[in-house]
């Protein structure tokens, strides 16, 4: 069974995060699960629970083999998923097209010693950097749904 993790990060006072360890005012902005399997087992559980719940996966960075093509030699497995409902996509869009700039939402697969990680940024937190007060309940469904995306994924 998978295990929850959450981040904090202090984005209402940048600079007093970035000189103080302290996480008064913090907001969660990363959410991670663990799965069990191969970088590929996990994926393909991953491609099934986005379809069910209307997201299409548009792109797969293979990080280890773009680092390859390069040649940087870098150990784990490690692939980003670029999941998109697209009517939400257009909402948000339509209302603010500079938030394309965190789009589309990406849930990264990464080898540990004995599992695969599935981490995400929220995207309400995403959505605070855009002050955009008005589409809080659009990115409340769409972080509901990524959850669900990766707690079906991790079993």
């Amino acid at each position: 069974m998978g295990r929850e993790s959450l981040y904090r990060v202090d984005v209402a006072n940048r600079q007093r995060w970035l000189n103080t360890s302290t996480w008064e005012g913090s907001v969660t902005i990363l959410y991670e699960r663990q799965a069990e399997g191969t970088v590929d087992e996990v994926g393909a559980r991953l491609e099934k629970a986005a379809q069910k719940h209307q997201f299409g996966v548009i792109g797969i960075v293979d990080l280890k083999a773009k680092m390859a093509g390069k040649g940087v030699a870098f150990g784990p497995e490690c692939r980003v998923y670029e999941v998109c409902n697209p009517y939400r996509a257009k909402e948000v869009l339509e209302a603010n097209l500079s938030i394309a700039t965190v789009l589309p939402c990406r849930i990264a697969l990464y080898e540990n010693e004995d599992n695969v990680t599935l981490s995400t940024l929220l995207p309400t937190a995403v959505l605070g950097l855009f002050e955009a007060p008005e589409l809080a309940s659009v990115a409340r469904e769409v972080e509901f749904d990524l959850k669900q995306i990766m707690d079906e994924t991790a079993g």
